[in-house]
Formats: C-alpha cells, sequence, structure tokens
C-alpha cells in the first residue's frame, strides 16, 4: 500500500510540474491586463526588475489600461513576482508553465545533414543558416545568387540571396528579410522556407511561377546575425543586436528603430538599457547601414518590401512613426486585407490588418517606413504566429502552419504588384498544374 502511495505522489507531482500549478522552479510566461493606471504603474516597475522580460508589448512605455501583457519570469523571480501582483490585484494567468522545456523542443535536433523536407520544419543556429546559403547557392547556380552586402557589429557576414528565373531587361524586384529581432525565429525559418518552396514549385505553382517570372527575389534570412547566436548560447530572449555604446554597460541596438523615418522620436528611446534603444544616429548600426545601402542602389527596382517578424499574427504597412495616413494608404490597407481573408479562409488563422502607428503603437526608425520614404511603394511588415500561446518559443510543429500562412500573405501582395507595375514585356503564362502549399 505504502508503495502504491508513492507512485501516485510521484504521479501527481508529475501532472503539478506539467500544469503550472508546481511551476515556481520553472521559467513562466504570465498574461496580465492592468485595469487602472495604478497597476500599470506597478506593471512598468516589475516589467524591468526581477530579471523579467517584456515580450508585448516591445517596451514598458507601451504599457496600458485594458492591454494585454507578456511577461517572461525567470524561475528565481516567479514567487516574488506573483506575490507582488497578487497585492496589488493585478490578476494573471501562466500562458507557459514551463518555458524551458519550450527552448530544450526548439534548439532539438536542429540540424539534418540529409536535409530533407524537415530540415524547414525546425529551427537552426546560425552556422547552419550560413551553411544552407552556401548549399543553395552551390546547388542551384542558374537561378541563385549570394551577395554580401555587409557584415555585423561582431564581424559577421550579411548575406543575402537573390532568386532570377529570367534576364528581362528592366526587371522589378522584391525585398524579404527576416530576423531583425532576435528572438523570433519563426522570421528566419520563413526566409528558409519562402526560399526553398520558390525554388521547389516554380513552374508548378502558377501563383510562384507568375511571381517569379516577373520579378527578382532578395531575401536577407537574418539582418541580426549577432543577436540571434547570442539566443542559441547566452539569452534565448535577446531582441537587439550587441554592438556595445561607449559610456554604458548595456549592450545593443534595436535594429528596427535605427533607421532614418522619424528616428528616435516617440516610440523610441535613447536610453541604451531599454529594449527599444534607437542607437546614436540614424543607421549607426552596420546592419541597418548595410540594408540601407543595398535598397538605396536598387531603389529604381525594388517595388515590394517585406519584414518578416513575429509574434502576434499581424499584416502592417507604413506609417509607423506617425498616425497619419501614408498617401497610399487604401492600396496598402485593400491589400493587407485580401491578404488576411485568404489566410483566414485557408487556415483559419486570424490576422489584424491596418497601419503599424494606429494597428499596435508608434515605433519611429522602422525599417518598413523608411524603404516606403526611400520610395518603395508597397511596403509591409508581416508578424507571424501566434498570438500569445507560444509567442517567441513557438514550438518547431508549427513552424509549417506558420510558413503557410506568411507565404499566402506574400504571393497575395507579390501578386498585386505585379498587377499594378507591369513589366514591360510578359512571356506567355502556362498552366503547369495546381500543386501548391499555399
Amino acid at each position: 500500500m505504502t508503495t502504491l502511495w508513492i507512485v501516485f505522489a510521484f504521479m501527481n507531482l508529475d501532472v503539478l510540474l506539467k500544469t503550472g500549478l508546481c511551476a515556481e522552479t520553472r521559467d513562466q510566461i504570465l498574461s496580465i491586463t492592468p485595469k487602472t493606471q495604478e497597476q500599470v504603474d506597478i506593471l512598468k516597475n516589475v516589467s524591468t526588475q526581477y530579471e523579467t522580460v517584456l515580450w508585448q508589448p516591445a517596451s514598458p512605455q507601451y504599457i496600458k489600461e485594458e492591454t494585454q501583457v507578456h511577461l517572461f519570469v525567470p524561475a528565481n523571480s516567479s514567487e516574488t513576482v506573483t506575490d507582488l501582483l497578487q497585492k496589488h490585484a493585478l490578476t494573471h494567468e501562466v500562458l507557459l508553465a514551463d518555458a524551458n522545456e519550450l527552448v530544450e523542443m526548439q534548439t532539438m535536433n536542429s540540424t539534418d545533414p540529409r536535409s530533407g523536407a524537415t530540415f524547414y520544419e525546425r529551427y537552426h543556429t546560425l552556422e547552419d543558416i550560413y551553411d544552407w546559403i552556401n548549399r543553395t547557392a552551390r546547388d542551384n547556380p542558374s537561378t541563385v545568387k549570394t551577395i554580401l552586402i555587409g557584415s555585423s557589429y561582431e564581424k559577421r557576414p550579411l548575406y543575402v540571396l537573390k532568386l532570377s528565373f529570367n534576364d528581362r531587361p528592366n526587371k522589378k524586384a522584391m525585398w524579404i528579410d527576416c530576423g531583425i529581432h532576435a528572438r523570433e525565429w519563426i522570421a528566419p525559418a520563413f526566409c528558409l522556407w519562402f526560399v526553398h518552396y520558390s525554388l521547389s514549385f516554380y513552374k508548378i505553382n502558377q501563383d510562384i511561377t507568375r511571381i517569379l517570372d516577373n520579378m527578382d527575389v532578395y531575401v536577407l534570412p537574418v539582418v541580426n546575425p549577432d543577436g540571434y547566436k547570442y539566443t542559441w548560447t547566452t539569452k534565448r530572449m535577446w531582441r537587439k543586436n550587441r554592438s556595445i555604446a561607449e559610456g554604458t554597460d548595456c549592450v545593443g541596438v534595436d535594429l528596427n528603430r535605427n533607421f532614418d523615418a522619424n528616428w528616435c522620436t516617440e516610440g523610441a528611446s535613447p536610453d541604451p538599457c531599454t529594449e527599444i534603444y534607437c542607437g546614436t544616429f540614424p543607421e549607426s548600426e552596420p546592419e541597418s547601414q548595410a540594408v540601407a545601402d543595398f535598397l538605396r542602389s536598387r531603389k529604381d527596382s525594388v517595388q515590394l518590401y517585406l519584414s518578416i517578424h513575429a509574434y502576434s499574427q499581424m499584416l502592417l504597412f507604413p506609417y509607423s512613426y506617425t498616425l497619419d495616413e501614408a498617401e497610399n494608404h487604401r492600396e496598402l490597407l485593400e491589400m493587407s486585407q485580401e491578404a488576411a481573408q485568404k489566410i483566414r479562409r485557408y487556415y483559419r488563422s486570424i490576422y489584424r490588418y491596418g497601419a503599424g502607428g494606429k494597428t499596435i503603437y508608434l515605433a519611429p526608425g522602422g525599417s518598413d517606413d523608411w524603404a516606403h520614404k526611400l520610395g518603395i511603394k508597397y511596403s509591409f511588415t508581416f508578424e507571424l504566429q501566434d498570438r500569445g500561446r507560444y509567442g517567441f518559443l513557438l514550438p518547431p510543429s508549427f513552424i509549417s502552419g506558420a510558413c503557410n500562412e506568411a507565404l499566402l500573405a506574400v504571393k497575395t501582395v507579390a501578386l498585386k504588384v505585379i498587377e499594378k507595375t507591369p513589366a514591360p514585356t510578359s512571356p506567355p503564362r502556362t498552366n503547369e498544374g495546381s500543386r501548391s502549399w499555399a
């Protein structure tokens, strides 16, 4: 009888651990919604102390009444933070009772020497992504070219893959970048997915065939290689790059506040210790400068700019630095609306859409606003899965779903851009079949 009781006790302990009822020894993700200004102020203080990391919104300054806040709470702060929330009547929900388990799940089996289809349903280290870039260019010499556009603060290369399927004169192009924020692992996963899909389904899927016949595509899989590397080796929740500013112990600039679009106004911070630090001047960071220089040199051909982020399932467009509407606001709204409707129809996932400043909050110095200001009329930021259940720790089993949704959105807006900016000459379209991922 005693033995049975011990077995039963251990079984119950396991259940408690898995359900979060005994999770004070594990890293957690909490969802908290402040109801009063006092609670807002308390939560702002909590989010800057105890080694917690604010997941949503990106900075304490965005916390407001009746708005959901997602907070990463490390195990050693869990009891203190929970007591503080209870003391001030801040009700909270445990979104993830064991974040460590999900981190392990994301990093498991990251390499696949056979490079089969499952390679694209896993997250990969920076070294594996560099190997993949080299292998992809080597295996597709007629269609894929590697372009070194610069290097990071820690001197890691910034490689762009150019996909080009014909030499048509005056050909238009689109740009896709991923991983500007280090902890958003689903973003680089999408860039790899998109390239693989394009190479696999050209002349098979009509939509991608039409896009690639009419446009070259530039893909930067990891804008922020130093930060991405750091999330694999040291601190999974790191957001910024890894540059070191003089006169402070704080590290890193938010690259998506470092572009020359109303730089460092409301919604960014001049404080190097914040998550939305704008840097010392526009394009102060080698990563953002490399992207800007490259796009400036091709501003006449690049018609579509896409920046891939996570999480929250949103299709955003300029402006984020002001509540004013872009001159082509209606066009951008209609394109993102159509993409969101298609995602809902095919995958039953709901994506919000709209101008960044009105849809979430003011965020100056962003790459999409800068690209639009440069003259790339069709400029978007896509926030991929999910809406907060897993956040930055989206399990590998969700990669294919997240990427297929994003792929459908990319195809939708790219086809619209082709309609609006017809190429000088167009070869006849052929119907190569209906096999499709999206």
